[in-house]
């Protein structure tokens, strides 16, 4: 039986950076939507678009990551969707407030190749997966 592919939308204002992730997520068994920034994600997620996964950036212009975090929980878009973050701002109390807007992961760019964002994605999503079997 084929494995149902898991839905992942990637935010990122970097062009380069999102279709090098959209390509290797494709790769992996991924249907793979993007966003060029927050703001178009929003637009996405209103209109009804429920992923299992959002990758989103924090350094973003018009809205940051952390801003659109928060547009997300306050108008309830997408809330069984797994939440992670693939910055380069990875101060601990960046860290700390993803973790508070319901991050269920944090992913370093500069120190992370796009197979370790892979490894990690999958990891973080088996552990959602596992959490919800135990409830």
């Amino acid at each position: 039986m084929d494995e149902v592919k898991k839905k992942i939308l990637i935010v990122d204002d970097d062009s380069f950076l999102l279709d090098m992730y959209a390509f290797k997520f494709s790769q992996n068994n991924f249907d793979v939507h993007t966003a060029g920034g927050s703001m178009q994600a929003l637009e996405i997620l209103k209109g009804g678009f429920n992923p299992d996964i959002i990758l989103m950036d924090i350094i973003m212009p018009d809205k940051d990551g952390f801003e659109m975090l928060e547009d997300i929980k306050r108008d309830n878009l997408s809330p069984n969707s797994i939440k992670i973050v693939l910055s380069n701002k990875s101060e601990p109390k960046d860290i700390e407030r993803g973790t508070g807007l319901g991050v269920a992961g944090y992913i370093v760019k500069a120190s992370s190749t796009p197979g370790e964002v892979m490894d990690r994605v999958k990891e973080i999503l088996s552990k959602s997966v596992q959490a919800e079997v135990v409830k």
